[in-house]
């Protein structure tokens, strides 16, 4: 897909300001509400970082980009910039938003029309190492892990934990 300039020249001026905070800008979206050009960044962590973009972290990046937008005129006219991270909604379809997601819960489509279930635990190399999960109680359980070629994932998401439970948490089980 060809960026259009504008997208373009947005991504140019704001990737040397996001990789600097040590992010990746994942996306770039430039559209028009109104008489106001709307600027929709994505940016998320390194493959190797484990947990979830902090608020101020983000904050920082989108004060950052702004202010290079600003003096190299890459949007013509007032805009409205908003940047977020991706979030657990994105689809997983890159071997790096496999590695964003370790330690998660992760539901996979695969290819042949099989499914797997469990918690990533690593990336190892083009394989995704999958450690066993209660898919009824979500509780990490023991047992042999899971090893799935990437090439045979159709589709990955990550499954949202409200809380998450382990083998070692104290749960009571009254009925």
């Amino acid at each position: 897909m060809v960026a259009s300039a504008s997208t373009q020249r947005v991504r140019d001026a704001a990737e040397p300001v996001v990789s600097s905070a040590g992010l990746v800008l994942e996306d770039v979206e430039v559209g028009r509400a109104g008489k106001r050009s709307v600027v929709r960044l994505v940016v998320d962590l390194d493959e190797d970082a484990v947990g979830s973009l902090d608020l101020d972290s983000l904050a920082d990046v989108s004060r950052d980009v702004g202010s290079a937008l600003d003096e190299t005129d890459a949007v013509a006219g007032e805009y409205t910039l908003e940047v977020s991270t991706p979030g657990t909604s994105r689809p997983l379809t890159e071997r790096r938003h496999f590695k964003r997601a370790r330690t998660r819960l992760v539901r996979l489509t695969l290819r042949d029309g099989g499914a797997a279930f469990g918690r990533l635990h690593e990336v190892d190399g083009d394989t995704l190492v999958l450690t066993p999960v209660d898919p009824a109680r979500g509780r990490d359980t023991t047992g042999e892990p899971t090893r799935v070629a990437l090439a045979d994932v159709a589709r990955g998401l990550v499954e949202v934990e409200l809380s998450r439970v382990t083998n070692d948490d104290d749960i009571d089980e009254e009925a």
